[in-house]
């Protein structure tokens, strides 16, 4: 399954190599082709302005001979049209022979030879205004003899055969740069149709293997979704059988704690008694008199008796207080195993008004913590409510609790969503937690850092298994001094049918 699947990267890739090859010979050639044929196209062009300019001087010479033998004044016009037409022509064809230098000199011996002829045909009018016609007629020997006519013919005949040249030349490399753009243009093509050949092959190899997977993998699927729900009631009846027995150990505990204390009370009622006998006996041992105490009045007793006294006394506090301590987490044990067993309830909410509530609430704690608490824009969601508030008050209560001592608090609730999830952060600026201690806050009873504040280490445990219930996920970021931001994501549509399939 590798080799084919790198098989067919590769031949995608070769694929879509000889395209862009393709592609891109095709543009350069068909460039080519299309250069090749403007030059064609300009030779065709400077051929005509050369054959334009020659009548335009013939027109000219025919009209002055017309004027030159009937003064008519028709002729002259044509005459003048004509030879108003002629220079702009010679521009026009200097111009265009610009690229060559063979048809520059001729270009420059032409409008040598036209402009020589224009000047004989000026004077030839001139005499004619002056009513001087053997001047004129003069002037036209002149120009038959010198053959200007024919020295103009010449340079337009070079002009001409060197334009020729050029388009043989350039019909030829036009013709080479069409057969070469077709060549490539079929030979990409053929290439092309070979490769969607072989892709099809494969692509029905590959459909095939498939099937025989797809039909291979139902007949697992059979035995593994009659193997995952009998393994799933065997976990469900497995963790109900959990919680009914935190929630009996816990609930045993309570008997022999509760004789713990009275039996402690007891001991610490009999104390002032038992010492005050010590005492007696003490005296009279002594022979002093001994004095009458009233009440729970403390005997007087001295050296190791009183010592022993105070040790009594001090192991009764300890002993009040782990009693104190073990009730807590008892009692946060049963708080667990309740909520465990609730049913969560989705509803549409709208977080900003239930943080504003949790704010409300924490408000005198954040005055006297000098703290400030800031609510970003939020997304609404359907979940539980109760859930939520828990997870929020918790958060915003550990925020406050554990600020840095002297800095005013900043604490910030914002959220965003992203591809169907809700997204939460609750930052603060406070003492912060050692990136070590983690994973070890989300653990039941465990607290990390410096123990100067109460809690029982249950309340991120707390948080993170309601998160995980709504069907999220709750991450930390935070190191010592720098404060902490505690990142939540949960479903924006969350349903009890994702509670029944998460448990």
């Amino acid at each position: 399954m590798r080799r084919r699947a790198v098989g067919q990267v590769l031949l995608l890739a070769a694929g879509f190599l000889v395209l862009v090859a393709i592609s891109a010979l095709s543009v350069i050639f068909v460039n080519k082709a299309r250069e090749d044929s403007g030059l064609v196209v300009h030779t065709v062009e400077v051929e005509n302005q050369i054959n334009a300019l020659l009548l335009e001087i013939r027109r000219a010479e025919s009209a002055a001979r017309g004027y030159l033998l009937t003064l008519g004044p028709e002729f002259l016009s044509d005459h003048t049209a004509a030879v108003a037409t002629v220079m702009p022509a010679v521009e026009k064809l200097a111009q265009a022979t610009a690229d060559n230098p063979a048809q520059v000199e001729n270009a420059r011996k032409l409008r040598i030879a036209i402009e020589r002829r224009l000047d004989q045909f000026a004077r030839e009018m001139d005499f004619v205004r002056q009513n001087q016609p053997a001047g004129a007629v003069a002037l036209v020997r002149e120009a038959a003899a010198e053959n200007s006519s024919g020295a103009i013919r010449e340079v337009a005949l070079a002009l001409r055969a060197e334009e020729e040249r050029l388009f043989a030349a350039r019909n030829i490399a036009a013709d080479r740069s069409q057969r070469i753009a077709s060549a490539v243009t079929i030979a990409g093509s053929g290439l092309v149709i070979a490769l969607a050949g072989i892709s099809i092959f494969l692509v029905r190899r590959s459909a095939r293997a498939r099937d025989r997977a797809e039909a291979q993998l139902r007949d697992n699927n059979l035995n593994l979704e009659a193997t995952v729900d009998e393994r799933t009631a065997d976990l469900r009846e497995a963790n109900n059988e959990i919680q009914r027995f935190a929630y009996i150990v816990s609930h045993d505990l309570r008997s022999p704690l509760v004789n713990i204390m009275g039996f402690t009370s007891e001991l610490e009622e009999l104390r002032a008694d038992i010492f005050r006998r010590i005492a007696a006996l003490g005296r009279a041992v002594g022979s002093a008199p001994v004095p009458v105490l009233a009440g729970d009045a403390e005997p007087d007793l001295e050296g190791a008796d009183k010592q022993l006294s105070l040790d009594f006394a001090e192991a009764l506090g300890f002993i009040k207080s782990s009693i104190a301590k073990m009730d807590r987490l008892i009692s946060a044990i049963l708080n667990l195993t309740r909520e465990g067993r609730r049913e969560f309830e989705p509803v549409r909410i709208d977080t900003r008004e239930l943080i504003e509530a949790i704010v409300t609430t924490v408000a005198h704690q954040a005055a006297e913590a000098e703290a400030q608490i800031r609510i970003e824009p939020l997304p609404e969601i359907v979940s539980d409510r109760l859930a939520l508030e828990q997870i929020f008050s918790n958060l915003i209560d550990n925020a406050l609790k554990y600020l840095k001592p002297g800095v005013p608090g900043d604490i910030s609730v914002r959220g965003r969503t992203k591809i169907g999830f809700a997204i939460f952060e609750v930052a603060d600026n406070g003492r912060g937690i050692d990136p070590k201690d983690h994973q070890r806050i989300f653990d039941l009873f465990r607290r990390a850092g410096t123990q100067d504040k109460p809690g029982q280490g249950i309340g991120l445990a707390h948080v993170r298994a309601l998160v995980r219930r709504l069907g999220g996920t709750m991450s930390v970021q935070s190191e010592l001094n720098n404060g902490s931001t505690f990142t939540i994501t949960l479903p924006i549509q969350w349903t009890a049918s994702n509670r029944n399939r998460d448990t």
